[in-house]
């Protein structure tokens, strides 16, 4: 650049520690429900955005928040997040929020529909699986889900007790074969 031309001040290079604050996408988990993932066979998941009030997210942020009997539903063409306990804010005042409240999920058109449809077939729902912020932004994973049956989870937990035994073996031939 030439000496006295002028620069705007977006386009001149940050200096100091705050100069590499990019957005790299990472997600902050807050809740997960991890008995979704035993109880139903998962077919498709989704990312939704929520509608939460000002202390559901500080509530959020301080990592407080269960989603062991929540369920979606569809009801005229929007997709709602019930039953999820996102407790009230401690610092809260007159304007905290109802733990139980149901919840606006934001989704696309066509997702919804393809919800809709397929939740109309017999043994399917849409469970939550995690509520994260992902670029300062509250999202909740959705999944479309059919129920197992008894001897489904038993030969699932069977499934991942042999590959963690075999696990287990492998890593202690390789720590023998190191040793020797």
């Amino acid at each position: 650049m030439s000496k006295g031309m002028y620069v705007p001040k977006e386009s001149q290079p940050k200096q100091g520690a705050g100069a590499a604050k990019v957005k790299d996408g990472k997600r902050k988990i807050v809740a997960q429900n991890k008995k979704a993932r035993h109880d139903y066979a998962i077919i498709d998941v989704y990312e939704a955005g929520l509608v939460l009030s000002g202390t559901e997210v500080k509530s959020l942020r301080q990592g407080r928040a269960s989603l062991t009997d929540g369920f979606v539903q569809i009801d005229g063409n929007e997709a709602w997040l019930h039953n999820a306990h996102i407790p009230e804010y401690s610092q809260g005042t007159w304007t905290n929020h109802s733990v139980r409240r149901k919840r606006k999920l934001l989704l696309h058109r066509e997702e919804i529909d393809k919800l809709e449809a397929k939740t109309q077939e017999t043994g399917h729902t849409i469970v939550p699986l995690a509520l994260y912020f992902k670029d300062g932004r509250a999202k909740a994973e959705i999944a479309l889900a059919r129920g197992k049956k008894e001897y489904d989870k038993r030969q699932t937990l069977r499934e991942k007790q042999d590959r963690r035994e075999s696990d287990r073996a492998i890593a202690a031939a390789k720590r023998k074969q190191r040793a020797q």
